[in-house]
């Protein structure tokens, strides 16, 4: 018997008699050093986890520095209670890949501007941490997930406000010793998205939309979407009875207002890539520059974190990594979230794949990591030209 998601998806793809759908803004592949015939075996891949209930929508791009050449846009963004077609500009609740698109660029650029430096404690500039539990845990450990610190603490302690919440965290010892073991915690990115606030002095959510997604275009990109984004938005799953359509999905960052460091950011496929040829550019993307090239550098460089290879806020080769494709070399990097999304950024092959879906509407089943290191497998095996030829 078929479960409730995958009927759901069967009637809607009966009822649409469309399942993927190439946008036409996307340009040829030989254009730019690929293989349209490899590109041929995305399809069958992106059919058969929509017709087994992997995810009811999805939205694929891949591209280059100079280019997008692969656009899909699957089933819907919403199927209860009313049926909402995926378009190419749907937004969706990035989860974790807040933390490294976010959080992490935003940390290096007070590190490229000289106002925090990754091997400071961070008790330097979030003072509650000044005792000899957490004394010494460095910016860098945060950022690579070898500080130590449990991956969520309990949803309880962000139950009554965001005051008491922000007092909890603070108060935190690491469950391990701080760089001897990779654990992969939300606190690490919850504390980073509080350093930035107390360096800079701005909120989280406007100096990183004043310092990087105005200046790059990202128009579609912010934590707590406005009105005409949400209406774009992407459902997830039910919160007290209600729908989630743009309104962020991680509990502890939906208690602590919508906007944390480790979740909360909204996003879509497009301005995702613009972010990818920005980090493929070193920094610069159309003569827009957000980041040096050495801070680009140091970002993505791969530190030994025990048996995980992590970049600041990157995923190198990790635990983590099954949403990684097989082909991309040593030099790529990328992150997953929760609900479904993936960007991974190679910069020897020249090459992004951003994988963004709504696998967890309507019943929360969906299971995508392993579809999405597939699918970046086979756009890679399509670059027939290297970089800068």
């Amino acid at each position: 018997m078929l479960n409730h998601r995958k009927s759901m998806c069967l009637v809607v793809a009966t009822l649409a008699a469309v399942w993927a759908l190439p946008a036409p803004a996307a340009s040829p592949p030989e254009q730019l050093g690929v293989s349209s015939r490899q590109l041929g075996y995305v399809d069958p891949l992106l059919e058969q986890a929509y017709n087994d209930g992997q995810f009811c929508g999805c939205v694929l791009l891949a591209g280059r520095r100079d280019g997008v050449f692969l656009e899909r846009v699957v089933g819907d963004r919403q199927v209860e209670p009313v049926r909402k077609p995926m378009e190419i500009d749907s937004v969706f609740d990035l989860a974790s890949l807040t933390k490294p698109v976010a959080t992490a660029t935003s940390v290096m650029l007070l590190v490229e501007r000289g106002q925090v430096r990754l091997s400071d404690p961070v008790s330097q500039y979030l003072v509650e941490l000044d005792r000899d539990a957490t004394r010494d845990v460095t910016i860098d450990q945060l950022l690579t997930h070898a500080a130590g610190f449990v991956p969520d603490n309990s949803i309880r302690d962000y139950q009554d406000g965001p005051a008491e919440a922000w007092r909890r965290l603070l108060a935190l010892d690491p469950q391990k010793p701080p760089g001897h073991v990779f654990q992969y915690s939300d606190v690490n990115f919850e504390l980073l998205g509080k350093l930035v606030e107390r360096v800079d002095g701005r909120p989280l959510e406007r100096f990183v939309a004043d310092e990087l997604f105005e200046p790059l275009g990202m128009n579609d990109t912010m934590f707590l979407p406005t009105e005409p984004l949400q209406r774009r938005a992407v459902a997830t799953e039910q919160r007290d009875g209600e729908w989630l359509v743009g309104e962020v999905h991680d509990p502890r960052a939906a208690l602590l207002g919508g906007v944390a460091g480790h979740a909360g950011l909204f996003s879509t496929a497009a301005d995702l890539a613009r972010y990818a040829q920005m980090m493929l550019g070193e920094g610069s993307v159309e003569n827009v520059r957000v980041l040096s090239p050495l801070t680009v550098r140091e970002m993505i460089r791969p530190r030994v974190v025990a048996e995980a290879r992590r970049g600041a806020g990157w995923d190198v080769r990790s635990p983590y990594s099954k949403n990684r494709g097989d082909l991309l070399s040593d030099a790529a990097f990328g992150h997953g979230g929760f609900t479904g999304t993936v960007l991974w950024i190679d910069p020897q092959l020249d090459l992004f794949v951003v994988f963004l879906s709504s696998r967890l509407h309507p019943d929360g089943d969906g299971v995508v990591n392993d579809l999405a290191g597939r699918l970046g497998t086979v756009v890679a095996a399509a670059i027939v030209e290297p970089a800068g030829e």
